[in-house]
């Protein structure tokens, strides 16, 4: 008489990340990133915020499961350019405005 093991045909299961579904998040952080930096340094530099703005975008498109991260980035870079933007009009209105009083 021959006995035979039974054999399991039971999927596996795994629960925790794994490497074959992890999808890259880089560009979506780096956005955000670039956006909290920029709006803690005053926005002084503008090139930061346009970077941030266009990986933001990038990140869209390239990277669905990272949404929240890109949108947050886009928003906070936008808003740093918008003041920088109403800073360099003002700027350029005050000086409009005192030219008339620099040739006395």
């Amino acid at each position: 008489m021959t006995t035979t093991a039974p054999t399991s045909t039971a999927p596996s299961v795994s629960y925790g990340p794994s490497a074959e579904r992890a999808e890259p998040r880089g560009l979506g952080i780096a956005s955000l990133v670039l956006g909290i930096v920029s709006i803690l340094t005053g926005g002084g530099a503008v090139v930061g915020p346009i970077a941030g703005l266009a990986l933001g975008i990038v990140s869209l498109s390239r990277e669905p499961g990272n949404r929240t991260m890109a949108v947050w980035g886009i928003v906070l870079n936008a808003v740093v350019l918008g003041f920088a933007a109403l800073a360099a009009l003002g700027t350029v209105a005050l000086a409009l405005f005192a030219l008339p009083f620099a040739l006395f």
